[in-house]
């Protein structure tokens, strides 16, 4: 066979005796056995692997590549209705289960559509399939290599689960909800209402803070701030009271009034839940409205800066924990 080779690739001079004269060969002397010099078998090789390892292309197999690709994107977009339409309809407590479903479904058709257009497009030979693989490997690692990053870092978050469909989480600077999960990025919406695309490699490098991971409820810090003189048990009563008697609060969690001095006031902090995470910012004014009709009522003093005078006799607000 590999005398045929040389032969056939005109590199074949002659006999000498029983044995063939090749350039570029090698012979050991008395053995029927004799190598080629790499080059001429990885020509050969090459020229093989090019007319193998594609398949041929009709009219009919491109018409089957463009409706794989209507099929594949059509799907994964009614995924993404179906399961936001079905979330919203579902007993509460099934919710964040059905949304979370979607990096799933669309990995399982992603997967189903690429093996179906590599049936169609490539003939996978074993030399071929090694071959394709290291190409593509080399490829992809230097000119995508924060893309594969990204695409690698979403499929360890499947598993971690730093962060879940419905979660709200603080990446870098953006906080909100996770209204996305797709193969390269999770997409947030704000409390603005703006919609933030944040790529997956982001969990190798940022802190992932999720406020109620994979649960309906998130706890909620409402701030107050009053008179260092103010009768402390007085004010936690009503914080208490205008917790339990919010419509949207989680009796089943617990509620906690804290109490900081700080330099200037008396800083309490209610800590309590919300029956749904989403009503976060809702249920904070819902709070906010009811204990300070209270507080109103009582004529509890808030805190208020403390004036210092300046070099030009003028008087400024001394540094303090309350907004100005």
């Amino acid at each position: 066979m590999l005398f045929d080779l040389l032969k056939n690739r005109d590199i074949f001079v002659g006999t000498n005796g029983d044995r063939p004269i090749a350039k570029g060969a090698f012979f050991w002397e008395n053995s029927m056995l004799f190598s080629v010099c790499l080059p001429i078998a990885q020509l050969v090789e090459a020229e093989n692997f090019s007319e193998e390892m594609f398949a041929d292309l009709t009219g009919w197999t491109i018409f089957k590549v463009i409706l794989t690709l209507v099929f594949t994107f059509g799907g994964i977009k009614l995924i993404q209705v179906l399961t936001n339409f079905i979330s919203e309809r579902v007993p509460r407590r099934f919710r964040l289960l059905v949304k979370q479903s979607v990096p799933f479904w669309k990995g399982f058709i992603l997967i189903l559509a690429v093996n179906y257009l590599s049936s169609l497009l490539i003939n996978f030979s074993e030399v071929n399939l090694i071959a394709l693989t290291g190409t593509i490997a080399v490829t992809l690692g230097f000119a995508f290599k924060d893309y594969i990053s990204s695409i690698i870092a979403g499929i360890v978050a499947l598993f971690e689960a730093p962060y879940r469909v419905g979660d709200r989480v603080q990446i870098g600077d953006d906080y909100g909800e996770v209204v996305g999960y797709g193969l390269r990025s999770i997409q947030i919406q704000t409390p603005n209402d703006n919609l933030v695309t944040i790529p997956h490699n982001k969990i190798w490098t940022e802190t992932i803070s999720s406020a109620n991971s994979g649960n309906l409820e998130a706890m909620v810090v409402t701030h107050f701030y009053f008179d260092p003189n103010v009768d402390v048990e007085q004010v936690i009563g009503i914080l208490y009271q205008a917790a339990y008697s919010s419509r949207y609060t989680q009796l089943k969690l617990p509620v906690t009034a804290i109490v900081v001095e700080e330099q200037w006031s008396t800083h309490f902090k209610l800590k309590s839940y919300p029956m749904d995470a989403r009503d976060e910012f809702v249920y904070q004014t819902d709070l906010v409205r009811r204990a300070k009709k209270a507080f109103a009522r009582q004529g509890l003093p808030y805190a208020r800066p403390m004036a210092t005078a300046t070099e030009d006799g003028k008087n400024s607000s001394a540094d303090s924990p309350i907004p100005q």
